[in-house]
């Protein structure tokens, strides 16, 4: 007689939700680079179907999940979210539920910077009375929300870093990993680990075919990947990193750590090293890692 199977771990269930224009839309892709599956706009009342359709999917494991669940569903479901969270709690995720918020001066600034239509302007409201009717309807949503993230101060980067080293680990109790690209002439994330210089490696700017390109651009790889000076580099901060991040894990009094590397545009050089070092940590077995490259 085989022994029965074992069962699927339970993935991390994110749901994002909150006011339109807040940055429900980045968050969400932020979690999807960070290797959650994400579906925007599910029905609220659809959300234990959609789990258990994953949980019961033939496969190695169960992806990192993020839902974004918003005014754009009917006002009913909204009012009953915490049944259908309740619901996929016993399937076993324990969902964690993100409200994103921001003033209404900033919301109104955004949607004019934007000239994106609101999800309610189809009543015929005007901007200030559909934003006033949505905080309305989120009103139950927002009460139970596990936390409420308030934008009306972040850009679309400080967003993005926001989420990846507070929200984007999984409930995983081990350190995450940030790796970041930026440039000097914009400068130095203020809350980085470790800043190392790439300015004085061999440049692609200067090749005009390469130019336009990014780190990220097989031919810029290729490029840097020839040069021994980017490869000492890289060798040389990647055996740095070896050494001092499982130290700082060990303290275990953080959960995140980032390391930043910057060269003059933050398109090329610190592009390229940002995602080799962060390639590098995954093969050492750091779980959680993540790349923001600040000015791409």
């Amino acid at each position: 007689m085989s022994a029965p199977a074992e069962a699927m771990p339970a993935p991390p269930l994110v749901v994002v939700t909150g006011m339109s224009g807040s940055g429900k839309s980045v968050a969400l892709n932020t979690f999807e680079d960070l290797g959650y599956y994400c579906v925007d706009n599910l029905p609220a009342e659809l959300l234990p179907q959609f789990v258990q359709g994953v949980l019961s999917a033939e496969q190695v494991a169960a992806p990192k999940l993020a839902v974004g669940i918003d005014v754009r569903n009917r006002y009913s479901d909204l009012s009953h979210i915490a049944d259908w969270l309740s619901a996929v709690g016993r399937l076993g995720p324990d969902p964690r539920l993100l409200f994103f918020d921001a003033r209404d001066e900033m919301l109104i600034r955004r949607y004019a910077d934007t000239r994106r239509r609101h999800p309610l302007s189809q009543l015929g409201l005007s901007l200030a009375d559909a934003i006033a009717l949505e905080r309305q309807v989120l009103r139950p949503v927002r009460q139970i929300a596990d936390a409420v993230i308030d934008t009306s101060d972040l850009n679309v980067h400080q967003l993005r870093r926001l989420v990846i080293t507070e929200f984007g680990i999984g409930g995983s109790a081990q350190m995450s990993l940030l790796f970041e690209s930026f440039a000097y002439r914009y400068g130095v994330p203020a809350d980085a680990d470790f800043v190392f210089d790439a300015r004085g490696l061999p440049n692609p700017h200067w090749d005009k075919t390469l130019r336009p390109l990014s780190g990220r651009d097989a031919a810029v790889r290729e490029f840097l990947q020839a040069q021994p000076d980017v490869n000492l580099f890289a060798d040389q901060i990647a055996a740095f990193l070896d050494t001092w991040l499982p130290r700082m894990r060990a303290e275990g009094n953080r959960s995140y750590a980032t390391v930043a590397i910057g060269c003059t545009g933050g398109r090329h050089r610190s592009v390229y090293l940002a995602e080799r070092l962060a390639e590098h940590a995954r093969q050492q077995g750091w779980e959680e890692v993540a790349v923001h490259h600040r000015e791409l």
